[in-house]
């Protein structure tokens, strides 16, 4: 919402620099996320939340400045000159859907002379970014954004029998719109017909058989209320947004539109001459009475944990509208600590009809920074969730190799989503989306995860490692499930370059050690070669704990995902299931027992292997496993090599295994038996033989 300063003057008697007044707007709950200056003074760029229809006009802008600086807000007058013929005489209104529109007003004027907008009009029409059309449009689009009414001007000539009927559009019925485009409508909308045709889609935007032209000459003014629902899916099912739906679908003022509809013909009538008929009609079948909403002292000091006197609270609601009255038996001391307020809901501030409400309004307008800082009391023990403890494990260990965590919208795109989604899988599909990058709910963490990099990669963070816990998202026999999973994601470089190493390129095996660290905290991984289609082929592996498979996927992005993405690194990323990772962290940490520091000496030996092409490290460590030596204390890999005189179709492994024992120093007898009995376990069943130095 852009807000023209000297517009907002008009209406308070405001006198803070536009600096100033930026900065207590934003504390008060009115972003101004910046000022710029334009021909019609300063204007300020607000961020205008859902629930406060009643900013998007400079007066309510003006009402929420009042109540800051506790200044009076001029009322609204507009003086009319009419003339003695009645405008209940000149047309007809008829509401035949209430459900859709609550209140239309119509006012009519004669002998308009339709032209080209005055200066100042015209200014501060485009000081907020609209466009001039002419006198009589920019009128109903200047008294929109002042008083947050929206209105429409007919041309009465072009309406049949001079009749307004507010009525829903029957299905397959069309319109061409003031945009040029001739639309199809359905029987849930709303429309604004004459007695033969739709004339206007209702809270949307006017039909172009009876727009104002040069040669209009007699007008009616439209000022009414659409029910925000109908006007949201109205809008949403023709793709059609304008301020007037805008408006409508957060909930407009329905007492705003007679008088809207006033300050429109008195401004009509200042730039493009003509008569006012007498009186306006006005249908409003269901008026309701303001609703009473209480504020009491206790309330306040229990949710703000502080007072606010009186006077502050007194000036702050009747600024805003609330009419505040005492009502408590001590009303005649002031700052009583029983001190009981009651209020009328403003018709602009549906949105308030609560005492927590009028609590909000009270301290944002006193100025949060005057509450001091204090918990509330805790009226039950707090309790974490389960495996709290072991989640911040798994999240401290995941920090220290080097990844941050991130938060990405479950909402993806469907096509994205069906590259990485699992056979068999139903996604769980959007019945409304607000777009269609955001259509399905993600049916696996890897979419967010490659997103994620993908937009810091186009914003030049080339290395990069990532991590998410998150949900993923799909339908079983048409219910939904939520399965907890955690995710990551890494490229650019595993090192950089210093003044002794070279820099080096992520590789799987970076992937899979970062892995392995975190399996340590769950009694360590299995591996497998083999994964999805969307992970390169030999770099791929599923990710098994205790004995019990589908744990997980790691490995590289295949080639093409990346090309079909436009991704010109190599992309590593794994996803594990969250509860079976939390459970083996659990039962590994239950599993701890102490073990004193040793008093001998360990023993390393390392052994250089001839394997044949397709056995993996994980077979090796298993046969040396499977011996079942006691002072076996660790298997690793040291070194792998191929060429040379390496033959063809196999490759030079060096494992470093690591002997111990909590009884003795071992003997060279002892360490000899060991590797014997090693060596002719991996030739027997791998077909290994020792490399010659």
């Amino acid at each position: 919402m852009k807000v023209v300063y000297n517009w907002v003057k008009e209406f308070v008697g405001v006198t803070a620099p536009v600096a100033e007044l930026r900065s207590r707007l934003s504390l008060a709950g009115v972003a101004i996320d910046s000022v710029e200056e334009t021909a019609a003074g300063p204007v300020l760029d607000a961020e205008i939340t859902a629930n406060r229809p009643d900013c998007l006009g400079h007066y309510g802008m003006a009402r929420e400045i009042a109540a800051i600086y506790r200044l009076p807000v001029k009322t609204v007058e507009p003086k009319l000159r009419e003339s003695t013929g009645k405008a209940a005489d000149a047309t007809l209104v008829e509401i035949e859907a209430p459900e859709i529109c609550g209140r239309y007003t119509a006012r009519v004027m004669r002998g308009v002379k339709v032209q080209p907008s005055p200066d100042w009009l015209r200014q501060r029409l485009e000081a907020i970014g609209e466009k001039s059309i002419n006198n009589v449009v920019d009128v109903t689009n200047y008294v929109m954004f002042e008083l947050g009414q929206p209105l429409h001007a007919f041309d009465l000539d072009k309406l049949n029998e001079k009749r307004i009927v507010v009525r829903r559009a029957r299905a397959g019925e069309k319109i061409r719109t003031l945009d040029g485009v001739e639309r199809t409508l359905t029987k849930e909308m709303g429309v604004i017909a004459d007695a033969s045709h739709a004339v206007a889609i209702a809270g949307v935007m006017g039909g172009a058989d009876s727009e104002i032209g040069f040669s209009s000459r007699n007008i009616l003014i439209e000022a009414g209320w659409f029910d925000p629902i109908s006007v949201r899916r109205t809008s949403k099912a023709l793709g059609l947004r304008t301020e007037a739906s805008y408006r409508f679908e957060r909930g407009a003022d329905p007492e705003m539109a007679e008088l809207a509809s006033r300050r429109a013909a008195e401004l009509i009538q200042q730039v493009a001459g003509g008569e006012i008929l007498a009186g306006v009609v006005d249908v409003y079948p269901h008026r309701e009475a303001p609703p009473k909403i209480q504020l009491s002292r206790g309330d306040l000091l229990r949710v703000m944990g502080a007072d606010v006197p009186d006077r502050d609270i007194e000036e702050i609601l009747a600024a805003l509208g609330f009419r505040p009255a005492r009502i408590d038996a001590n009303r005649g001391n002031a700052n009583a600590a029983d001190a009981v307020w009651q209020c009328e809901q403003p018709s602009w501030r549906r949105d308030v009809a609560r005492g927590i409400d009028l609590i909000e309004e009270v301290a944002r307008h006193y100025g949060y920074d005057k509450f001091p800082p204090r918990l509330p009391p805790a009226k039950e023990p707090a309790h974490r969730l389960p495996h709290a403890v072991e989640l911040d494990r798994l999240r401290e260990r995941i920090i220290a190799l080097g990844y941050q965590e991130i938060v990405e919208i479950p909402l993806v795109d469907a096509r994205r989503d069906e590259l990485f989604r699992a056979e068999g899988v139903a996604p769980a599909v959007i019945g409304n989306p607000l777009a269609e990058d955001a259509s399905v709910m993600r049916s696996n963490g890897i979419v967010g995860m490659i997103s994620a990099l993908e937009w810091n990669l186009n914003h030049g963070q080339r290395d990069l490692r990532l991590f998410e816990i998150g949900r993923k998202y799909e339908l079983r026999d048409g219910e939904p499930v939520e399965t907890p999973v955690l995710t990551l994601g890494a490229t650019g470089l595993a090192r950089e370059k210093t003044v002794h190493e070279n820099a080096r390129e992520l590789a799987f095996a970076d992937l899979k050690g970062d892995l392995d660290r975190i399996g340590e905290l769950a009694g360590g991984f299995a591996w497998e070669t083999g994964g999805p289609g969307w992970l390169a082929g030999g770099r791929a592996a599923q990710v098994a704990l205790g004995g019990t498979a589908g744990l997980g996927v790691a490995g590289q992005l295949a080639r093409r995902i990346a090309d079909q993405l436009k991704l010109r690194q190599d992309i590593f990323v794994a996803e594990l299931q969250l509860d079976l990772l939390l459970k083996g962290i659990e039962s590994a940490r239950a599993s701890l027992r102490f073990t004193p520091i040793p008093r001998f000496p360990a023993v390393e030996r390392d052994f250089s292997l001839v394997l044949s092409d397709g056995i993996s490290f994980a077979q090796v460590a298993g046969v040396i496993r499977a011996l079942g030596i006691p002072e076996l204390q660790g298997i690793e890999a040291a070194d792998l090599f191929r060429g040379g005189q390496v033959p063809a179709g196999k490759f030079s492994l060096m494992i470093r295994v690591t002997f111990q024992s909590a009884q003795a120093t071992l003997t060279d007898a002892q360490i000899g038996e060991f590797s014997s009995r090693l060596v002719s376990a991996l030739e027997s069943q791998l077909g290994a033989t020792l490399r010659a130095a």
